[in-house]
Order: C-alpha cells, then structure tokens, then sequence
C-alpha cells in the first residue's frame, strides 16, 4: 500500500467557508505578478549586494563600482533594472547621479530578508560570517556555487 506524501492530508475534508474566505482575501493578479517580480530581481547577488551598499548610504555609479568590485557598465545596468521597479531611485547633482534605495519599504523588506537568512543560518556559519564581516566594515565572503 502506497503511503500519502508528508505535505498532503490523510483525510479528504473541504471546508467551503474557510476556503471562500481566504479566496476573497487572495492578491490580484497585478499585485501578484508585481511582488513576484521583485523578488525576482532580489533573487541575484549582484543587485542584493548594490542594495546593501545603497542601505548604508547614497552613492553614484563610480562608487558603487569601485566599492563592488565591478564594471560601471555592470552597475549602470543592475541600477537600471532596480529602478524600473522601484527599488532605487536617482537623483542629479550637476553632471553626477547618486543612488538610493527608494523609500522605507525597500529598507525594511532588506532588513526582514536578512534577518531571516541569518535566523535560519543559510549555511553553517552564515550569519556568523555576516556579522564578522560587518564588525570588521568589510563584505562578508561570497557564496561560490558548484
């Protein structure tokens, strides 16, 4: 006899009015398709790193490469990506454009993000190395992927 998996019920029970009132209380489907697209684009290193650097202080383009170690084309595009959701904004001084995180939310969805990574410890020593990294004013080590 096969055994029902862990994640399904042992008894089949429909309770229409629980689940009619949690339909009526569901996201539509733009604001479904919106959240899921910001997490989409928090969902890459890159762009979480730039957000780190731009929670801590506004910056232009030139720092924020030089800080990250990468291209101001390599920036220059992830920026473009964040603020065409809204997650960074620009603002002109003369001939140089400084970055920041777009409002509060953002800084609180960051801040929640990683309190939970670190909650969890999303690898042995995670969050240790974090906080390590921090305490010394560096980035913690990069994740490498095999």
């Amino acid at each position: 006899m096969r055994r029902p998996a862990a994640d399904t019920c042992d008894v089949f029970h429909l309770d229409p009015a629980r689940v009619s009132a949690v339909r009526a209380r569901l996201l539509g489907e733009e604001a479904v398709t919106a959240l899921a697209g910001t997490f989409r684009l928090l969902g890459d290193s890159t762009r979480v790193r730039i957000l780190d650097a731009l929670s801590r202080s506004e910056l232009c383009v030139c720092d924020l490469a030089r800080l990250l170690g990468l291209t101001q084309s390599a920036v220059s595009h992830q920026l473009r990506l964040l603020r065409g959701m809204r997650l960074v904004r620009p603002r002109r001084e003369g001939r140089m454009v400084f970055y920041i995180l777009d409002d509060q939310h953002i800084v609180r969805l960051f801040a929640q993000g990683l309190e939970h990574v670190e909650e969890r410890g999303a690898r042995p020593g995670g969050a240790r190395q974090v906080r390590q990294a921090r305490a010394r004013g560096g980035r913690p080590p990069r994740e490498v992927h095999t």
